[in-house]
Protein backbone atom coordinates (compact mmCIF):
# COMPACT_ATOMS: atom_id res chain seq x y z
CA UNK A 1 0.00 0.00 0.00
CA UNK A 2 1.45 3.49 -1.04
CA UNK A 3 0.43 7.15 0.21
CA UNK A 4 -0.94 8.58 -3.32
CA UNK A 5 -0.89 12.05 -2.05
CA UNK A 6 3.18 11.66 -2.18
CA UNK A 7 3.02 11.02 -5.60
CA UNK A 8 3.80 13.39 -8.23
CA UNK A 9 1.50 12.26 -10.77
CA UNK A 10 -1.50 12.14 -8.29
CA UNK A 11 -0.55 15.21 -7.57
CA UNK A 12 -0.56 17.14 -11.22
CA UNK A 13 -3.81 14.76 -11.41
CA UNK A 14 -5.69 16.96 -8.81
CA UNK A 15 -4.40 20.08 -10.13
CA UNK A 16 -5.79 19.64 -13.50
CA UNK A 17 -8.71 18.41 -11.81
CA UNK A 18 -9.22 21.75 -9.96
CA UNK A 19 -8.18 23.48 -12.98
CA UNK A 20 -11.33 21.76 -14.99
CA UNK A 21 -13.43 22.21 -12.69
CA UNK A 22 -12.96 26.63 -12.64
CA UNK A 23 -12.78 26.14 -16.42
CA UNK A 24 -16.17 24.50 -16.37
CA UNK A 25 -17.97 27.22 -14.00
CA UNK A 26 -19.18 29.55 -16.72
CA UNK A 27 -20.19 26.31 -19.26
CA UNK A 28 -23.59 27.61 -20.07
CA UNK A 29 -26.29 26.00 -17.73
CA UNK A 30 -27.76 23.55 -20.52
CA UNK A 31 -24.74 22.29 -20.49
CA UNK A 32 -24.49 21.24 -16.90
CA UNK A 33 -25.73 17.52 -17.19
CA UNK A 34 -23.64 17.32 -20.21
CA UNK A 35 -20.41 18.12 -21.20
CA UNK A 36 -19.75 19.92 -17.76
CA UNK A 37 -20.55 16.78 -16.13
CA UNK A 38 -18.96 14.21 -18.34
CA UNK A 39 -15.50 16.85 -18.59
CA UNK A 40 -15.86 16.74 -14.92
CA UNK A 41 -16.25 13.30 -14.33
CA UNK A 42 -13.27 12.43 -16.54
CA UNK A 43 -10.77 14.51 -15.20
CA UNK A 44 -11.60 13.29 -11.22
CA UNK A 45 -11.47 10.06 -12.43
CA UNK A 46 -7.81 10.14 -12.96
CA UNK A 47 -6.65 10.87 -9.17
CA UNK A 48 -9.59 9.05 -7.60
CA UNK A 49 -8.16 5.67 -9.86
CA UNK A 50 -4.47 6.35 -9.14
CA UNK A 51 -6.01 7.00 -5.06
CA UNK A 52 -7.60 3.62 -5.37
CA UNK A 53 -4.65 1.46 -7.06
CA UNK A 54 -2.06 2.91 -4.68
CA UNK A 55 -4.89 1.08 -1.88
CA UNK A 56 -4.72 -2.36 -3.33
CA UNK A 57 -1.92 -5.26 -3.08
CA UNK A 58 1.17 -5.29 -5.47
CA UNK A 59 2.53 -3.28 -8.60
CA UNK A 60 0.23 -5.44 -11.03
CA UNK A 61 -3.47 -3.85 -9.86
CA UNK A 62 -1.15 -0.09 -9.30
CA UNK A 63 -0.52 -1.03 -12.73
CA UNK A 64 -4.30 -1.62 -13.72
CA UNK A 65 -5.65 1.09 -12.15
CA UNK A 66 -3.09 3.53 -13.61
CA UNK A 67 -4.52 2.13 -16.95
CA UNK A 68 -7.93 3.38 -15.98
CA UNK A 69 -6.70 6.90 -15.21
CA UNK A 70 -5.08 6.93 -19.06
CA UNK A 71 -8.25 5.72 -20.09
CA UNK A 72 -10.06 8.76 -18.22
CA UNK A 73 -7.17 11.51 -18.94
CA UNK A 74 -7.87 10.70 -22.90
CA UNK A 75 -11.76 10.80 -22.39
CA UNK A 76 -10.84 14.09 -20.39
CA UNK A 77 -8.40 15.39 -23.98
CA UNK A 78 -11.08 14.46 -26.04
CA UNK A 79 -14.20 16.44 -24.05
CA UNK A 80 -11.58 19.61 -23.74
CA UNK A 81 -11.19 19.36 -27.78
CA UNK A 82 -15.22 19.08 -28.14
CA UNK A 83 -15.98 22.07 -25.80
CA UNK A 84 -13.41 24.27 -27.32
CA UNK A 85 -14.52 23.63 -31.06
CA UNK A 86 -17.96 24.65 -29.32
CA UNK A 87 -16.47 27.92 -28.37
CA UNK A 88 -16.75 26.78 -24.41
CA UNK A 89 -13.45 26.78 -23.58
CA UNK A 90 -11.05 30.20 -25.26
CA UNK A 91 -7.73 29.28 -26.97
CA UNK A 92 -5.78 29.97 -24.31
CA UNK A 93 -7.32 27.78 -21.64
CA UNK A 94 -7.96 25.04 -24.15
CA UNK A 95 -4.77 24.80 -24.33
CA UNK A 96 -3.33 25.18 -21.07
CA UNK A 97 -5.75 22.11 -19.67
CA UNK A 98 -4.99 20.12 -23.05
CA UNK A 99 -1.01 20.56 -22.42
CA UNK A 100 -1.55 19.12 -18.86
CA UNK A 101 -3.65 16.63 -19.64
CA UNK A 102 -0.72 15.38 -22.36
CA UNK A 103 1.41 15.81 -19.48
CA UNK A 104 -0.42 13.51 -17.01
CA UNK A 105 -0.87 10.76 -19.81
CA UNK A 106 3.14 11.20 -20.23
CA UNK A 107 3.99 10.55 -16.45
CA UNK A 108 1.50 7.76 -16.17
CA UNK A 109 2.57 5.88 -19.09
CA UNK A 110 6.62 6.30 -17.31
CA UNK A 111 5.00 4.62 -14.32
CA UNK A 112 3.31 2.42 -16.00
CA UNK A 113 6.47 1.03 -17.55
CA UNK A 114 8.55 1.59 -14.43
CA UNK A 115 6.25 -0.48 -12.67
CA UNK A 116 5.78 -3.70 -15.41
CA UNK A 117 9.32 -3.77 -15.58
Amino acid sequence: MQNFKSLKVWEKSHELTLAVYKATTNFPKDELYGLTSQIRRASASIPANIAEGCGRTGKAELARFLQVAMGSASELEYHLLLAHDLDLLRDGEYKLLENQAVELKRMLSSFISKLRA
